[in-house]
């Protein structure tokens, strides 16, 4: 392998892990967000029983005070009885009494009911303020360690940055710049050239743009204008892997509900991995960089089965096995885990590996079976 391609190899290395981090790190404000979000029922249900039992407070402290004035007003009428002169003074006088009375126990029965909610509610404020302050505990440590998290990946993110001026120094400036370019639309600017294909893109070489690449010049892929290099321990091993036999991939299910497929030039995004969901007559789709797991864009429902709502989508590709549902792909925000991209990425080879084993004339006259 050049000098230049060490370089250039290096230098992408540090690029994905510089945009690795920087999404990362990106991401703390919306898993702060989530953590915090937590919190959200537990409070509403304090401030729901704290608003209870004030309510239940206000309504005993009227009915004491409607009984006091009930007492001064009996009190009244019976001094008033005293000074009466008619036999039908002192009976309105009597009844007013009377109903008094009567208002005065029926408050009293309220008042009673009123005490036994209040110690309900306050067993209820105590138990919901003892669950806010647990979970208030847990989601600090959460948010601690999401913090703890960010500060590594800025450190390791300075670092990067120093390696990656170091490694762009060391390449010649035209190579440099045509790397950039590609690298911003497809993600990586240099591919490996294994079984005389651009690994990238899948693209066939001609035999003597391949002996060119094996024999260290540098070569622009057709195809994708990715650099071209070639890594002769790789094919070595190729070769010897393609001496064992060779294990019979599993193929997807035509009709299944979750799909994933890989396109290596879709739209201006490059090499995506697409994710379909259908639920409950509509579909949702994810696209996801091939290279780095990165979600592109945001997820997109359609009304219908994905096939019919997203046809457009369905053009070159190839079909994988995948079977993650729409709960864990949104757990998953805004990057695929490392173990679903490798075993995306595994099944991929075994896809192309499968398709490079037929026979020319099959693979012309049926390309869907690697589709399908």
């Amino acid at each position: 392998m050049s000098p230049e391609i060490e370089n250039l190899t290096s230098l992408q290395h540090t690029d994905r892990e510089i945009a690795r981090l920087k999404a990362e790190i990106a991401e703390l404000p919306r898993r702060v967000a989530a953590i915090e979000e937590k919190l959200a029922g537990t409070r509403t249900a304090l401030g729901n029983a704290q608003a209870r039992a004030k309510t239940e407070e206000a309504a005993r402290r009227k009915y004491e005070t409607s009984i006091a004035d009930l007492r001064q007003r009996i009190s009244k009428y019976r001094d008033q009885s005293l000074e009466v002169k008619t036999n039908e003074h002192y009976r309105a006088l009597m009844a007013e009494i009377q109903f008094a009375e009567q208002e005065i126990a029926s408050s009293e029965d309220k008042i009673l009911e009123l005490m036994v909610s209040a110690e309900s509610r306050e067993k209820e404020v105590k138990a919901a303020e003892a669950k806010l302050k647990a979970e208030t505990l847990e989601v600090e440590k959460e948010k601690a360690a999401a913090r703890e998290r960010t500060a590594q990946d800025e450190k390791l993110l300075a670092e990067w940055a120093a390696k990656r001026e170091a490694a762009r120094a060391a390449v010649d400036a035209d190579l440099l710049r045509h790397y950039e370019r590609v690298s911003k639309f497809r993600g990586s600017g240099i591919a490996e050239v294994r079984d005389q294909k651009c690994t990238s893109c899948s693209v066939v070489l001609r035999p003597q743009i391949y002996n060119e690449v094996r024999g260290g010049k540098l070569v622009i892929c057709d195809s994708c204008q990715r650099i071209l290099y070639y890594d002769a321990s790789k094919e070595a091993a190729s070769e010897v892997q393609a001496a064992k036999p060779v294990r019979r991939r599993a193929h997807p299910k035509i009709d299944s509900s979750l799909a994933w497929y890989y396109r290596h030039e879709y739209a201006e995004l490059g090499e995506v991995f697409l994710s379909f969901v259908n639920s409950g007559g509509m579909a949702a789709r994810r696209i996801f960089d091939a290279a780095t797991g990165r979600k592109l864009g945001e997820t997109l429902i359609r009304e219908g089965a994905y096939r019919q709502a997203f046809p457009e989508d369905l053009g070159d590709f190839i079909r994988l096995n995948g079977s993650w549902t729409d709960a864990e792909q949104d757990e998953w925000g805004a990057e695929l885990p490392t173990s679903v991209l490798d075993v995306l990425q595994r099944d991929l080879d075994l896809a192309r590996a499968e398709a490079a084993s037929r026979p020319h004339k099959e693979a012309v006259s049926a390309p869907s079976s690697v589709a399908s």
